[in-house]
């Protein structure tokens, strides 16, 4: 009986042990077949492959624009287009428009007094009052005032309706004969030269911004050349022109001499063969002197590289007969050859225009209308003058 218990305990151990090596290999089978991440982490922490490329996006985000150790910044955002600049018939359709909103004033206070039935001594009075206060200026209101009398009062009705001889009247006074291109091509392989100047808050830094943006539109090369070293907010602003156009921006640290500035920057244009450079200068206050020779010194210094073939004298249209002190100092200094009227859509008088030229004997080439990068145009005397009369 002994025999036949050990027996049975054997059978026992050996299913036992027949038992465990089958739960054994189905274990193994298992583990082979689906192994858990170390550290008890499970597959629903890791990202789904629909949220990978968030991963990448702060690469895409990154700026490409890349500031060498020499000042001179590149930027070339690949990422996205560039802007495209609005056409020129579409600026002078919204010249027309916004002008005709803010300036037509003048136009609708001429035609009611040039309208009434007797043309008498104190009707020719107003309306010489009218063009004085709209910044036209004494010569050129005198002349006007003229003109209209001896067509008006001496042709009669011969002269046509007053809306017709008064735009004829106002169009000859803005000169519709004077050459308003820009001068930005070289000669002989040297890139065209373009020195903007003007006082502080006039607009200079941003009117260059917008030119360069027309010209690159145009297929041309261009490198701004940030001469207003003197504050740091005027550098970095040309900068970010210079990246949304995806333009060179010659620059050097605060303080830096601003003709040495001037002078790298058009070193640079004609090395590599660029089409314009744009300078950008400091906001010189016209009563200062030695900064005004300073400005003469930047023109000059540039000149041992390439002839200037554009001063463009920035004027605040806001400021009236204050803007005309400044045009007259400026133009003794560097030789203006036009005007960029800034701010002319709000509360500027349009007698600037007229008044301006005939100070300087130079055209009014652009027009600024807004804070929008679009908002410069060309200066067109028909649509001018169509907008004064409203």
């Amino acid at each position: 009986m002994g025999d036949w218990i050990f027996l049975i305990i054997g059978i026992a151990v050996l299913g036992v042990a027949a038992l465990v090596g089958l739960v054994a290999r189905v274990a193994t089978s298992r583990r082979g077949r689906v192994e858990p991440p170390r550290g008890g982490g499970t597959d629903v922490l890791a990202p789904p492959p629909a949220e990978a490329p968030p991963a990448e996006a702060p690469a895409e985000a990154e700026p490409t624009g890349v500031e060498s150790p020499g000042g001179t910044v590149v930027a070339e955002p690949p990422a996205r287009a560039l802007e495209r600049p609005e056409g020129t018939a579409s600026r002078l359709a919204r010249l027309r428009q916004r002008l005709a909103g803010s300036q037509g004033g003048l136009g609708r206070g001429l035609l009611a007094l040039l309208s009434r039935d007797r043309l008498d001594e104190d009707t020719w009075e107003s309306i010489e009052d009218l063009l004085l206060t709209a910044d036209v200026g004494v010569a050129p209101t005198q002349e006007l005032v003229e003109r209209l009398r001896t067509r008006l009062r001496v042709e009669g009705k011969d002269a046509g309706d007053p809306r017709t001889v008064l735009r004829e009247e106002l169009l000859a006074l803005v000169d519709p004969t004077m050459d308003r291109r820009l001068q930005v091509s070289g000669q002989d392989g040297a890139p065209g030269v373009v020195l903007v100047v003007g006082v502080n808050g006039a607009g200079k830094t941003t009117t260059v911004g917008k030119i360069a943006r027309i010209l690159v539109a145009e297929e041309r090369s261009v490198v701004l050349g940030a001469a207003d070293t003197f504050r740091a907010a005027a550098v970095e602003q040309l900068a970010t022109w210079g990246e949304r156009v995806a333009v060179e921006v010659v620059r050097g640290p605060e303080g830096t001499d601003p003709a040495s500035v001037a002078f790298e920057a058009v070193k640079e244009g004609v090395a590599r063969d660029i089409d314009t450079v744009i300078v950008d200068t400091a906001g010189r206050l016209q009563n200062k002197a030695g900064l005004m020779d300073e400005l003469g010194k930047v023109k000059r210094v540039i000149e041992k590289q390439a002839p200037v073939t554009e001063v463009l004298l920035v004027l605040d249209a806001t400021t009236g007969q204050n803007g005309m002190i400044q045009a007259r100092v400026f133009s003794e200094i560097v030789n203006v050859s036009g005007i960029v009227l800034t701010k002319l859509d709000g509360s500027a008088k349009g007698g600037i225009v007229v008044a301006v030229q005939r100070e300087l004997g130079v055209p009014v080439k652009l027009v600024g209308l807004g804070e929008g990068a679009d908002d410069l145009a060309p200066f067109d005397a028909g649509a001018f003058v169509d907008a004064l009369l409203g």
